[in-house]
């Protein structure tokens, strides 16, 4: 499956997370992943793409998504009365996960620094920020669509597999990300929007 985010080279990539000055304390010198959302935003399907560093070293690039898919955006309530979460974007977050399982069945990134997000509670079509700006530790993880290890297995709809959390939609490309970050200590994230 495809996105329709355009591609960009490192240096871009690079010279566009340096300047969110608001969050930004340098390049970390071990592996870290970059979320770019797409601006045309596909109601529930995945249209992101996250690339993989090793500090300034490009190492790949897969297909996934950085928004909640029909479940958390039209059924929020089971989760959070609220409103579905909603990343803020053009942030980084340091150290923001560390190996482990998703939901006790999945090899994954967990959530154990705090992220902030929003609550998007207006069931339309769309992922927005919107409204108060929240800040914790709400298991916003990093996985993959499938909890067993189909290495050439991919989704056309999100549905339930994000209400929140970033997926990759390649099982196999997934567990090449995490064979080579699963040691370290944590794993940064930055998130931007597309540019």
């Amino acid at each position: 499956m495809g996105t329709k985010v355009r591609g960009y080279s490192s240096k871009e990539l690079l010279e566009r997370v340096k300047s969110l000055t608001s969050s930004y304390k340098g390049i970390p010198k071990d592996y870290w992943i970059l979320g770019v959302q797409s601006e045309e935003d596909t109601y529930d399907e995945f249209d992101d793409k996250f690339y993989l560093f090793k500090g300034e070293q490009f190492v790949m690039v897969v297909v996934g998504t950085t928004n909640a898919g029909t479940t958390g955006l039209k059924n929020y309530n089971q989760y959070n009365s609220k409103g579905v979460a909603v990343i803020k974007t053009n942030e980084w977050y340091y150290d923001l996960w560390k190996y482990g399982l998703h939901r006790g069945r999945m090899p994954a990134l967990r959530q154990v620094k705090a992220i902030k997000y929003f609550r998007d509670w207006n069931k339309n079509n769309k992922v927005e920020e919107m409204g108060k700006l929240y800040q914790g530790i709400i298991g916003i993880n990093f996985h993959t669509v499938l909890y067993e290890r189909n290495l050439s297995f991919w989704r056309k709809l999100i549905g339930g597999w994000s209400v929140g959390c970033q997926v990759v939609n390649h099982v196999g490309e997934y567990y090449e990300i995490l064979e080579l970050v699963k040691h370290q200590s944590s794993v940064s994230y930055c998130l931007i929007r597309e540019f």
